[in-house]
């Protein structure tokens, strides 16, 4: 081979990298979401609501949010939700009388509503609730992953009363996506926990 085909052969290579190297490579885009639009905070008396009667407790829930106790499931007393539609979001309570078996309710909550999110979840976060001066005792989790629910809690005066909540969206559960509502209907549990107060203080 001559050195004349030897350099049109190496020209000729030159050229073919270039053209290829000033071609643009696609790259996706990281996947986006809607920006959700969240109301400014405000809120209302329980004890304002007209399906209080019969629960012994009194706290402040989102303006944004409407008491419901109509729903089928609710097959016994203390059983209601704070329904936030826009959001397609629900907050569950059950409120029960301790009657001496305030390690059973607390081992059921934690079988029904937390060990059962465990295969999901990819960390639990537990905080302690410890208002003295209101009598209010428990435990706030946070339950990161794809759980059907990212929030739960129980609230009791150790003597006679328990109430427990649960935090879940009628949508298939993304982390990413629902992390901004989860963490704004979080500060409103956290609210309403702060302002519970039990009827007989």
């Amino acid at each position: 081979m001559t050195i004349k085909m030897k350099n049109k052969n190496f020209a000729f290579i030159v050229i073919l990298c270039t053209l290829m190297g000033c071609r643009e490579i696609a790259v996706p885009k990281p996947r986006g979401y809607f920006r959700i639009e969240l109301p400014a905070k405000q809120y209302v008396e329980f004890s304002d609501n007209p399906g209080k009667t019969s629960l012994p407790f009194n706290f402040e829930y989102p303006v944004y949010g409407s008491i419901s106790t109509g729903d089928a499931n609710f097959s016994e007393p203390g059983f209601f939700n704070i329904e936030f539609p826009a959001y397609r979001a629900k907050i569950y309570f059950t409120y029960k009388e301790i009657n001496g078996d305030l390690a059973g309710l607390i081992e059921q909550t934690y079988t029904m509503n937390v060990k059962n999110h465990i295969p999901k979840a990819d960390a639990i976060d537990e905080q302690i609730i410890n208002n003295r001066g209101n009598r209010v005792y428990g435990i706030l989790y946070d339950l990161k992953g794809n759980t059907a629910t990212s929030v739960q809690f129980y609230v009791t005066d150790s003597l006679r009363h328990f109430l427990r909540g649960s935090l879940y969206f009628a949508s298939e559960p993304n982390p990413d996506s629902l992390a901004p509502v989860t963490g704004f209907f979080r500060e409103d549990i956290i609210h309403l926990i702060e302002t519970l107060r039990w009827d007989e203080q």
